[in-house]
Order: C-alpha cells, then sequence, then structure tokens
C-alpha cells in the first residue's frame, strides 16, 4: 500500500495552485456551468409524467426519454474529450454552450412539430452540449488549487449542480403541467419556453468565457504515465481504479436517473392518502381526488416535491464538501452507497410514510456520488485525466439503459417494487468505495511524489 510522500502546506488556501495562482474566480466561472446542466437535468426529470400523458405512454416507452438524454453524453463523450484535449479547457466549454445553445433553440421548431421524435432530438442536442461542459469541468475542478482538496472542489462545484436540480422541476412544472382557464392542458404549446431561455443565458456564457481567464493545468502524474519509463506501456486501462470507476459511474447515474424520472410517478401513486386538512388554499394545485374518491398529490404537487427532494440533494453536496475535508473520499462514498442501499430496500418493502422519507434521504446519500467516483476514478492519471473523464462521462449512458429496466418493473408491479433496480446499483457503488485503497495502491486521495509508484 502506497501512501502520500509529499506533504502540503496546511495553510495553502483551496484555490491557489503550486505555482501560486489563486483560481476562486475562474471556479466560480466553472461553478456556473455545474449549475446549468443541473437546471436542465432537472426539466428532464419532470417531463416523463408530461409525455405519458399526452402522448398515452408506459412508463418504460416514457423512459426513451431518459435515453436520449444520455445517447446524447455516450455519442459524444469521446469526441469531446478528444477536442479538449486539441481546444483546451476554454475551448471545449465554449463549444458545448454554443451547442446547448442550438439544442435548446430547437425546441422551438420541435412544439410546432408536436411529435416525440422531435422533443427527444432537442434533448439529445442539448445533452451532446452538456458531454462537453461535464468532460471538461468535472476534471477541471480538481486541479483549481491544493491537489488535497480536489474531491472537495469537484463536491463544492457540485452543488452548484444541486441548485440547477432544485429548479428545474419547478421550470418544468410551470410550463410542462400548465392549464388554462378551463383547466385544459396548455403544456404542449409552452414547453419550449424554458428551453429558448436556456439557449439565450449559454450563449452570454460563452461569451464571458471567451474573455475568461481559464488557464491549462496539467493534473498531478502520480502514476508517470505522461513521462513513462522505458519499455513501459501502461494506458489508464492498466489502473483498476479507473476502470471500476467506469462501471461504477454507470451503476451510480443509472440508479439515480431511474429514481429522478419516476418520482413524479412514486409520489403520484405510492403515496399514502392525503389528509383533507392539508388541502388549504395555499396548498392549491397540490392534490386532487383520484378515482377512490380519496386525495392524492398532483403532477404539480409532485413536481414541486421533486424540488424538495434535490433540497436535500443540494444540502448532502454542501455538508459532503465539508465531510471529504476531514475523512477520506472513498470511505464516504461507501458509507453513503451503504445507506441507499438500506434506503432503496425500505421503498420496495412499501412501509408507507417510511418509504416516503426514504426516498427523500436517497437524494441526500446520492448527493456526493457522482463527483467523488469521478475523483477517485481520475486520481493521479496526469494529463490522461482528460480522456478517463471522457470514458466516466460516457458511463452516463447508464441513465438511458436501467431506467427503462426500472420502468418495465413499475408497469409489471408497481413503482415500490421498481427501486430493487437502484438497490443492486448502490450495492456495487459501495463495493467501489470501500475496496478503492486496494484498486488505487494508495491509502487515500491525496497528491504523492515521483516516488510513489
Amino acid at each position: 500500500m502506497i501512501t502520500s510522500t509529499q506533504s502540503v502546506p496546511a495553510k495553502k488556501s483551496m484555490f491557489v495552485t503550486g505555482d501560486g495562482q489563486n483560481l476562486f474566480v475562474t471556479f466560480l466561472l466553472i461553478s456556473s456551468l455545474f449549475l446549468l446542466w443541473g437546471f436542465c437535468n432537472g426539466m428532464i426529470d419532470v417531463m416523463d409524467k408530461h409525455f405519458q400523458e399526452e402522448l398515452h405512454l408506459s412508463l418504460s416507452q416514457s423512459a426513451w426519454v431518459q435515453f436520449a438524454h444520455y445517447l446524447g453524453y455516450f455519442l459524444m463523450a469521446l469526441p469531446a474529450g478528444w477536442l479538449a484535449t486539441k481546444l483546451g479547457y476554454k475551448g471545449g466549454i465554449i463549444t458545448g454552450l454554443i451547442m446547448v445553445a442550438v439544442g435548446g433553440f430547437w425546441f422551438i421548431p420541435a412544439s410546432h412539430i408536436a411529435q416525440f421524435w422531435a422533443f427527444l432530438l432537442g434533448v439529445c442536442i442539448i445533452a451532446a452540449g452538456l458531454t462537453f461542459l461535464e468532460t471538461i469541468a468535472n476534471p477541471y475542478t480538481t486541479v483549481l488549487g491544493n491537489p488535497q482538496y480536489a474531491a472537495t472542489r469537484i463536491n463544492l462545484a457540485q452543488s452548484c449542480n444541486g441548485i440547477g436540480w432544485i429548479f428545474g422541476p419547478i421550470a418544468g412544472g410551470m410550463f410542462f403541467y400548465s392549464k388554462d382557464a378551463a383547466g385544459n392542458s396548455t403544456g404542449s404549446q409552452t414547453l419550449w419556453i424554458p428551453y429558448a431561455i436556456v439557449a439565450v443565458v449559454v450563449l452570454i456564457l460563452a461569451v464571458i468565457f471567451a474573455f475568461a481567464n481559464v488557464p491549462d493545468i496539467k493534473p498531478e502524474d502520480d502514476y508517470h504515465l505522461d513521462h513513462p519509463a522505458p519499455n513501459d506501456s501502461r494506458s489508464i486501462w492498466s489502473h483498476p481504479h479507473f476502470v471500476l470507476a467506469v462501471l461504477a459511474q454507470f451503476l451510480y447515474v443509472a440508479a439515480q436517473a431511474g429514481i429522478f424520472s419516476f418520482f413524479i410517478n412514486y409520489i403520484t401513486t405510492q403515496v399514502p392518502a392525503i389528509p383533507a386538512a392539508w388541502n388549504t388554499p395555499i396548498m392549491q394545485g397540490w392534490f386532487e381526488t383520484g378515482k377512490d374518491g380519496l386525495l392524492h398529490i398532483s403532477n404539480k404537487g409532485a413536481s414541486n416535491l421533486a424540488s424538495l427532494g434535490f433540497c436535500f440533494f443540494l444540502a448532502g453536496r454542501f455538508s459532503g464538501a465539508g465531510i471529504l475535508r476531514k475523512i477520506e473520499a472513498h470511505k464516504v462514498l461507501g458509507l453513503y452507497g451503504l445507506l441507499n442501499v438500506i434506503l432503496s430496500f425500505l421503498v420496495f418493502c412499501k412501509l408507507g410514510w417510511v418509504s416516503v422519507a426514504s426516498v427523500f434521504l436517497s437524494y441526500f446519500f446520492m448527493s456526493i456520488m457522482f463527483p467523488t467516483i469521478f475523483a477517485l476514478g481520475i486520481f493521479g492519471l496526469g494529463s490522461r485525466a482528460k480522456q478517463a473523464s471522457s470514458y466516466i462521462v460516457m458511463a452516463i449512458m447508464g441513465g438511458a439503459i436501467l431506467p427503462k429496466l426500472m420502468g418495465a418493473v413499475g408497469d409489471h408491479y408497481d413503482m415500490s417494487r421498481s427501486f430493487i433496480v437502484p438497490m443492486v446499483c448502490f450495492a456495487y457503488v459501495a463495493f467501489y468505495g470501500f475496496k478503492w485503497p486496494r484498486f488505487s495502491g494508495f491509502k487515500g486521495m491525496v497528491s504523492v511524489s515521483g516516488s510513489g509508484h
């Protein structure tokens, strides 16, 4: 087992690099990208129920929305990694922002075409642009200062992602589930509005980044991949901590996408009947009377509750960033994965309000998983971190495949039973976290000297 042999001055700032650059402003700009894709993802997660009702789709059929979204990531991950290497961080970010703008504006003609494929195409184009941003921004945060705080920085940046995810469902609920004075749905006519606004905002961001200080910084080369010894043909695929991180990210995003995309279906079908006393003027539109004559949460109410779930998610991100300053990242990942296995099992068991509370708690404990797996996976890979990053982003394809399985289980049984799918995924994430030191050869994710490996 290899330990760190390079001491890091305790007084060194989290955002000051080894050559003395203070990159806090750059970090804030990069964090705005996390907010952007969180907002876009949040809208995606409340879109399924809209298409189920407007186009009369089953749960597994509506999961084509997630498939199109994550297909964009899969198709563009390797090209994004290659272009990021050629264009640098700044060029890659601007390219991604322009692609997101194109996808956002496409929703205007898509609303007139009014076909499922047209909306799926827009979702896919936006995701392709977001792929550039994620491929670049995630590893970039790990080098914007003291290497000791790489996991902390990526989790802080991902907290902005959580903020975007809070407001995404609110915007989606406003426009996807809007009604006219007669009570008729107008969602099909107004769905394009939030995407057009996103397109305008990202074009402004592209201009800001064109003039901003976004230096290219080479990550720590702890495994000597940049300057290999003679006859040393090792690649990133020779490092188990990276290879298994790709699988961990595939399964984590699968679990996350399934829970997020079917949250509204779960809330509107599995939550116990609501007491009539809760139906106050303040909560107008949150509830509706079901076929059984009892009060249940409406689609709009469930969209608002999705934002509450993302508040738990955000709280987990912020608290996780603090925890990761004191506890090794792989231990936190393992523990949170194990807790989500337990919570998914409680949902599966259909325990009424206990299961409902477990869904919200799962948001909290999912919070640190994506960025922490990312940081653990690219640890020590030097300049090849960009290439490794593209493969880890490609693993997001898990969000396209397994939600369809979760939806099929929900169609056959119910949404509570479908939580067996994310439960299995979280079990592997826990395994990866607890066993990371064995896979990487390091006791913890800190910088090491050239004599380490």
